[in-house]
């Protein structure tokens, strides 16, 4: 079996497609099930049995015997929450009691790290220098949870014979429909143009960026995915790693190319932006990609253009999940 947490959330539910597209069927999904808005993420799939999150570590206990992965793709994810400890219970002490369940049971262990660990991007965003990752100043305490879970995880002296975590940079795709704010700016764009022909895009306020000039390492969730089915089979090199596409893009190429998706004349207008968010936004990040690319990994990544035009066309448009 394999244990997917956050099963219903919005990258756990494309990798749970993805196994399923490879005959992976004996899939254990670990979430808050009482969300309704997410369950539409995993109707359809081919599963093996669904455990609440607060039951998982009982339920892990009595079948640690018949599991060969885990990924722990949980989270609580909103980066406007100023409270650390709503961060606490789940973002670190639920991964700390995960990490330890692997080891006590030898199972190999994916988790969930994310590109907000580099704060403003001043030391850059290389994973390769595990030195510099104490030093990082993260924005906000979502993104602080997440630094102080690696940092914790790189002390650690047992570790799972196999252990991985993923600085997720920005992604997009499919299944995020129940995001809210924190969705996609492809989405919030796609809603906008439908519903006004317009999209609204922040202003810049930092004097080295144009409106629009912002940039992002936006990767698709597809090929999210597939960097962690190409670790279901790895299973050695542990370690952090950088999960973007590794090419920086603004936020500007993002609303175009929706626009062009929809086949849509690009009517582009800027606001402030919220003031709870402006002096703790970012304004470049790139994965640097090479240490995954050291370990074996060699797919490309998929370009923007035609990351947009899929989600948009195949996904969006007909209100389709993954």
């Amino acid at each position: 079996m394999i244990v997917v947490t956050g099963a219903a959330g919005f990258i756990a539910s494309c990798l749970v497609s993805r196994l399923n597209a490879s005959n992976f069927n004996d899939i254990v999904v670990v979430d808050n099930f009482s969300i309704a808005k997410k369950l539409p993420n995993i109707e359809g799939k081919k599963l093996r049995e669904y455990v609440d999150r607060e039951t998982f570590f009982e339920w892990l206990d009595a079948n640690h015997e018949q599991v060969e992965f885990v990924f722990h793709l949980g989270a609580r994810t909103d980066t406007t929450e100023m409270d650390p400890a709503v961060f606490d219970v789940l973002n670190l002490n639920y991964s700390k009691q995960m990490w330890q369940a692997c080891v006590r049971y030898n199972l190999p262990l994916v988790y969930a790290s994310s590109a907000a660990t580099y704060g403003d991007g001043t030391l850059g965003y290389t994973d390769t220098d595990e030195a510099l990752f104490p030093l990082y100043r993260p924005l906000n305490p979502y993104g602080d949870s997440k630094n102080d879970f690696d940092n914790w995880a790189l002390q650690q002296e047992e570790k799972p014979y196999f252990w991985a975590g993923l600085k997720f940079f920005n992604v997009y795709g499919p299944n995020e429909y129940h995001k809210g704010r924190m969705a996609s700016v492809i989405l919030h764009a796609f809603r906008q143009i439908e519903q006004t022909g317009s999209m609204v895009l922040f202003k810049s306020h930092n004097p080295d960026y144009e409106d629009g000039g912002q940039m992002r390492d936006f990767v698709y969730v597809k090929d999210v995915v597939e960097v962690c089915y190409f670790l279901l089979h790895h299973r050695k090199d542990s370690g952090i790693y950088n999960l973007g596409s590794g090419q920086a893009r603004t936020f500007l190429d993002l609303a175009l190319n929706t626009f062009n998706a929809l086949g849509r004349t690009a009517d582009i207008q800027f606001r402030d932006t919220p003031e709870d968010i402006r002096d703790k936004y970012q304004y470049f990040t790139q994965a640097d990609m090479s240490k995954l690319a050291s370990i074996g990994y060699d797919l490309p990544f998929t370009h923007l253009e035609d990351g947009i035009a899929d989600y948009v066309k195949n996904y969006l448009v007909p209100g389709k999940y993954m």
